[in-house]
């Protein structure tokens, strides 16, 4: 699939774009640990050359804090088709500047910074409002023109800037020592010194993701809420709910890890669609009259669970592998792309005139969508895109993590070195030692923050 996708994206040609992929590498050709794709399930810590200033507003980051996350496993398992061998990772980093443009005024050297996951233009009428994400003039994907109508912004090499779609060429991402940041002086939040690594990282991503999805849809005081997934982006739509004033959070997952994680740490009521497989009556028992808000948080790694089996049990696909034969036959014969099963759950669970959000990663097109209970019930339903994260970080990180309202190391359960990075991506697609969200440090990060987890090696998880 992804020499098909790359053959006609290079029939089709790439639209004109303000940044461009490729960067150049140091004069002295010094080298840096990266993590690089090679094939489905075939990731390797390699030596690449150490990017340079390729572009006027470029800016190189000396990476202090990387991590991994759901979308990533669509790259481990070969879904993204444009994929290339030796494209390097990730799309959640955060570090120091180490260069800088000559177009770059606000940034300095030495100067700690988050990355957002998306790379922006900063001039752009979308960028202009903050919508990062919609930016017209960084990606060059002339197949997600033809299929969406319209290209949103580029992503490091996860799907978009630094995160993942199926129709995007990334950018060189951020599971490495060093990375390039296109229009480094929009892309780049400076983070004060009283705030942590570890307090920091996730502003790249899951934090304004997740926040995102709530204020999006619309989330107010006294409404009850279902999150379906319970990944580190469903946890953090738990805690962002009920901060708007949610008065009950359900969230919905067949992982008793992530369920417990939910109910102890989060305080939410939790539906294990394991054993209530009718997840819609399950919930209409819970909440008569319907939930007022449905969130398909299917972008949270929770949901990317591919057939996989453990020494206790077999978890069979969870919210966008089908559980349903007839999906099961439409996917293997490629009749539909997405799975419409977690969506239909959610229409009818809601109340009348409810919302239905979906920050969820679906890609192309899906059969038997419960359409008429969209348009009988009067649901809103919403697409809440990928987050716009230059709109929300400055927001959360001001007005919500300094002040202690939202601390998001509560989703941390592990911390690695860059060099397991490749075992990592093995261990957090298997859920091994009940894993969530994790730090992985570089030989340029600081010691752990109080009360989150010391280094551990990924051989030695569960010992």
């Amino acid at each position: 699939m992804q020499a098909a996708a790359n053959a006609i994206q290079d029939k089709m040609g790439p639209p004109p774009t303000a940044a461009k992929p490729e960067y150049k590498a140091g004069e002295d050709g010094s080298t840096m640990k990266a993590l690089a794709w090679f094939g489905s399930n075939d990731v390797r810590l390699i030596d690449a050359p150490i990017p340079n200033i390729t572009e006027e507003n470029d800016v190189i980051v000396q990476v202090t804090g990387t991590t991994i996350c759901g979308s990533d496993l669509h790259l481990l398992h070969g879904e993204i088709l444009t994929m290339q061998k030796g494209d390097i990772l990730g799309h959640e980093f955060m570090g120091k500047v180490e260069k800088v443009g000559p177009n770059v005024k606000n940034l300095t050297i030495g100067q700690r910074v988050v990355a957002s996951f998306q790379i922006a233009c900063g001039t752009c009428s979308y960028c202009k409002q903050k919508l990062s994400s919609f930016c017209d003039r960084t990606n060059n994907s002339s197949l997600q023109n033809y299929m969406y109508g319209q290209r949103d912004a580029a992503v490091l090499w996860l799907l978009r800037l630094f995160r993942l779609f199926p129709f995007h060429r990334g950018f060189p991402g951020g599971q490495a020592e060093y990375v390039r940041v296109p229009f480094g002086n929009v892309n780049l939040l400076p983070v004060p010194d009283q705030v942590t690594d570890e307090q920091a990282l996730y502003l790249s991503d899951v934090v304004p993701t997740s926040y995102h999805c709530v204020h999006d849809t619309g989330v107010k005081e006294g409404d009850v809420v279902g999150v379906w997934g319970l990944g580190p982006i469903g946890q953090c739509v738990i805690r962002w709910a009920k901060l708007k004033g949610a008065s009950r959070v359900i969230g919905i997952d067949c992982i008793p890890e992530r369920l417990n994680f939910a109910k102890e740490k989060s305080g939410a009521e939790v539906v294990d669609f394991s054993v209530d497989t009718n997840v819609s009556k399950k919930l209409l028992e819970l909440v008569p009259g319907g939930l007022d808000v449905a969130l398909d948080c299917g972008v949270s790694d929770a949901l990317f669970i591919h057939y996989f089996m453990t020494i206790d049990h077999f978890i069979q696909g969870t919210f966008h592998e089908p559980k349903t034969l007839v999906h099961k036959v439409q996917k293997a014969l490629m009749l539909e792309t997405d799975v419409p099963e977690t969506l239909n759950e959610a229409i009818v669970a809601v109340r009348k005139m409810g919302r239905v959000g979906i920050t969820a990663a679906y890609s192309g097109y899906t059969n038997q969508f419960n359409i008429g209970a969209v348009m009988e019930k009067g649901i809103r339903l919403i697409g809440n895109g990928q987050a716009p994260v230059h709109r929300y970080w400055e927001e959360i990180l001001n007005d919500y993590i300094i002040p202690g309202k939202f601390d998001p190391t509560f989703m941390i359960t592990h911390r690695v070195p860059l060099e397991d990075m490749a075992k990592l991506y093995k261990a957090f697609d298997k859920r091994q030692d009940g894993v969530e969200k994790v730090f992985v440090e570089t030989k340029f990060s600081s010691a752990p923050m109080k009360g989150t987890p010391e280094l551990k090696r990924v051989d030695d998880w569960g010992k």
